[in-house]
């Protein structure tokens, strides 16, 4: 699933929105909701690796087990 920007962005209105409607400023909450809002939509996106990282393998031929060997690079959609 692609990062939703909007989402992020009417999320963020709100919230200025909610803010502007306290009697006093509550800086934690704001950064807490803030901060949540932001996790959301990082949490939102897909990861994408490329093929092809090198990997090791031990097992028999038929129940063979393995693990990365090398850092593969990713990009977020």
């Amino acid at each position: 699933m692609a990062l939703n920007k909007q989402a992020l962005k009417q999320g963020i209105v709100a919230l200025q929105q909610e803010m502007m409607q306290k009697t006093e400023a509550d800086y934690n909450y704001y950064a807490e909701r803030l901060a949540t809002l932001i996790d959301a939509f990082v949490k939102s996106g897909m990861v994408t690796v490329q093929a092809g990282i090198p990997v090791s393998t031990a097992g028999s031929p038929t129940a063979q087990t393995g693990a990365t060997t090398s850092t593969g690079t990713g990009t977020i959609s």
